[in-house]
């Protein structure tokens, strides 16, 4: 393998995509929006697994004994076969996940997935100096950990697997990942298009039920371990890694707060404010799922919201019109549905949605706005997942700040207001790895991403996110 080696890649269409993964013996896998089988996934198995991981344990030497130079030069190929394929990989996605096309959905995902691995391609890492004087010189080189093992979420299947194996590979380790049970085929896709490109063995997709990922975990030739779910799943990984004293990084569970400031402009802000919320109709870890607003401007903010939530169209994701579609699996419909319920029982007014239609098939719940909602209702202290958003009335900012850290999580936040010194200020007393100031879940792979108290540990992104999946090495002289 050179810098100059170029491996030919095809642009393939969502038929030949799904011919080239499924496994006509596997399991089926239908689309939330109508219930039609989208296409059948190979089971993955313990043994294959432990295949996956011993083929990735004999290529990572090799691979690491490349430069980053050609290192990223392979990377910068991938982005290029997923752009080829990326209609493709799109209708794949929406079909399986339920995401529209268009919109921060399906087309956004894959064109994140090639922006992501080119920028973890460019990236400079270079060793730093903590000593130069005339004692002596001391070095941080950071080295390959070795195998990684990938374990990704349904709601952004695509670019999550992305945000673990771009920098992973960049580094110089090997990777296996496994796809949720309930997203498989657009991973697979996804792998099958990079592999074009990629030498052989150092990237592995092994889809499986949770035996395969637990059997992954706990695997004494896994090295590093990147998990993105549930905060439960995430202890038990931690408690699997342990025998291997494997690394982690654990982006877990969140119940993002966001807090609006007296001097806000709730229509200037009403856009941001939407779809910060309801980004992929909810089911986003760091979307903003809990609302606190002054009482000042709280009937200005609901009726903002509203009026967005009454022209954005939801249906199915091949629909070129919608912008927002189908919860992807009953179970995260049940959670949605029966938290709306439990602020509806309690009091809370439902100003918008609320009332699912049986009219259709598919998993589609409304946007549902419900306002003069408690602190303690399910609804606000448990992550709903999906497109309800309560909206906490406040007289005192100390209060609103209080609640907002009330709970033990702490993946984002967000502070909207005028006066940027303040919000910054106010910014500065939230409990989350992330606070945004007048924008709510809008990630940039330069900047480093992460989670506090049960939201997890470990960076991603940025020259951060490239020493997490890395060991340092100080030479001292």
């Amino acid at each position: 393998m050179t810098l100059f080696s170029t491996n030919e890649f095809t642009k393939l269409s969502y038929q030949e995509l799904l011919q080239a993964i499924q496994d006509p013996d596997g399991r089926a896998i239908t689309d939330p929006a109508s219930g039609e089988l989208v296409g059948h996934t190979h089971q993955g198995t313990i043994e294959e697994m432990n295949i996956a991981v011993g083929k990735a344990k004999l290529k990572q030497p090799s691979w690491a004994s490349l430069s980053h130079d050609e290192r990223s030069h392979f990377l910068h190929q991938a982005a290029d076969a997923i752009e080829a394929s990326a209609e493709g990989l799109a209708e794949l996605l929406s079909r399986e996940n339920g995401k529209p096309l268009n919109g921060l959905n399906a087309r956004f995902e894959v064109q994140a997935c090639a922006d992501w691995l080119r920028a973890n391609a460019d990236f400079k890492i270079e060793p730093e100096v903590v000593v130069d004087d005339e004692s002596g010189r001391a070095e941080i080189h950071y080295v390959p950990v070795g195998v990684v093992a990938a374990i990704g979420p349904w709601n952004w299947p695509m670019m999550i697997s992305v945000w673990q194996f771009s920098p992973a590979l960049r580094m110089g380790n090997t990777v296996v990942l496994k796809p949720a049970g309930t997203t498989p085929l657009s991973v697979q896709a996804l792998i099958y298009v990079v592999n074009q490109v990629l030498p052989e063995n150092i990237l592995h997709v092994v889809p499986g039920d949770g035996t395969v990922g637990a059997a992954m975990v706990s695997h004494p030739d896994i090295d590093k371990v990147m998990f993105t779910g549930s905060t439960p799943t995430g202890r038990a990984i931690m408690r699997s890694a342990a025998g291997n004293l494997a690394r982690l990084t654990l982006e877990l569970g969140g119940n993002d707060a966001g807090i609006i400031l007296a001097d806000a402009d709730p229509n200037a802000i009403a856009e941001g404010l939407f779809w910060g919320a309801f980004v992929n109709a909810g089911q986003t870890c760091s979307a903003l799922k809990r609302l606190y607003v002054p009482e000042s401007l709280y009937e200005e903010v609901c009726e903002a919201l509203v009026n967005i939530a009454k022209e954005t169209p939801m249906g199915p994701g091949l629909d070129e019109d919608n912008l927002l579609g189908p919860l992807q699996n009953q179970a995260q419909y049940d959670i949605v549905k029966n938290l709306v319920e439990s602020a509806r029982k309690a009091g809370g007014e439902i100003l918008v949605g609320g009332n699912p239609s049986h009219e259709q098939p598919g998993y589609f719940y409304p946007i549902t706005l419900v306002a003069n909602v408690d602190q303690d209702n399910p609804l606000v202290t448990e992550e709903q997942f999906g497109p309800a958003l309560p909206i906490i009335k406040y007289r005192d900012l100390d209060q609103a700040i209080e609640w907002a850290n009330a709970f033990e999580v702490g993946l984002g936040s967000s502070v909207w207001g005028s006066d940027l010194a303040e919000c910054q200020r106010v910014a500065k007393r939230l409990e989350a790895g992330m606070t945004w100031v007048n924008k709510h879940a809008i990630v940039d792979p330069r900047v480093p991403f992460g989670g506090i108290k049960d939201s997890g540990f470990g960076l991603e992104f940025g020259v951060h996110g490239l020493k997490e999946v890395a060991l340092p090495h100080v030479i001292s002289w």
